[in-house]
C-alpha cells in the first residue's frame, strides 16, 4: 500500500510545500500532493505554486500569525532554491 509520505515524495515537493498548497486550496494533504505533482509538470506550475505560498504568507501575516508566516517563508525559500 502506498502511504501519504510516498505520495508527498512522488509529488516533487517537501511536506511543508505540500501543506502550503493544501492550506491555499483548502484540500486534504493527499489532494495537495496530487495537485503539486500536476502543477510541477505544467509550464506555469512553478509560478502558480510560488503564488500560492506567497498568498498563504500574506494571509497568515494579515491574521497576525507571524510564526506560521515565518514557517511558510521557509517553505517558500526552499521551493525557490529547488525549483
Amino acid at each position: 500500500m502506498i502511504s501519504i509520505e510516498d505520495c508527498i515524495a512522488l509529488s516533487g515537493l517537501t511536506q511543508d510545500e505540500v501543506d502550503a498548497i493544501g492550506e491555499h486550496e483548502h484540500v486534504p494533504e493527499i489532494a495537495a500532493a496530487a495537485l503539486a505533482n500536476y502543477l510541477l509538470n505544467r509550464p506555469e506550475g512553478v509560478r502558480e505554486i510560488r503564488e500560492m505560498i506567497v498568498d498563504d504568507i500574506r494571509d497568515a501575516r494579515a491574521k497576525g500569525h507571524n510564526k506560521h508566516a515565518a514557517e511558510l517563508f521557509g517553505a517558500l525559500r526552499h521551493f525557490l532554491d529547488t525549483h
